[in-house]
């Protein structure tokens, strides 16, 4: 298993919020939980482009943070489901705003992002 070199730094609010949604698909995951998509299938197929272990591993982290909680419900095959709980909710709101934020800059965000992309692969 992974072993950190360097502790975070958890010294601000920034460093906080980063620490627990640091990952590529927590963000997405998040949303589709609080939209509906609460098995790990239904997850998968929202978010193709990412692995079934990836996916778990940041659904775990998830729960771990206490933003979202894991249902096992004891049948063959097993079943699982995800919620978010009232803490995880909370930031349902904020990346809303995050959300339109990019919706409203996307044209700008798209340039910038596909001229990095550009000059990294020159």
């Amino acid at each position: 298993m992974y072993e950190r070199k360097i502790l975070p730094n958890l010294n601000c609010g920034l460093d906080l919020i980063g620490e627990v949604l640091y990952g590529k698909w927590k963000i997405r995951l998040l949303w589709f939980i609080n939209e509906g998509h609460k098995r790990p299938s239904e997850l998968q197929r929202k978010i193709p482009d990412a692995t079934r272990r990836v996916l778990n591993i940041q659904l775990k982290e998830l729960e771990d943070h206490g933003l979202v909680s894991k249902i096992i419900y004891p049948v063959v095959p097993p079943k699982v489901e995800y919620s978010l709980t009232e803490f995880g909710q909370t930031l349902i709101p904020i990346l809303a705003a995050l959300g339109q934020w990019g919706d409203t800059h996307e044209a700008y965000l798209r340039s910038v992002i596909l001229k990095r992309l550009d000059v990294e692969n020159q």
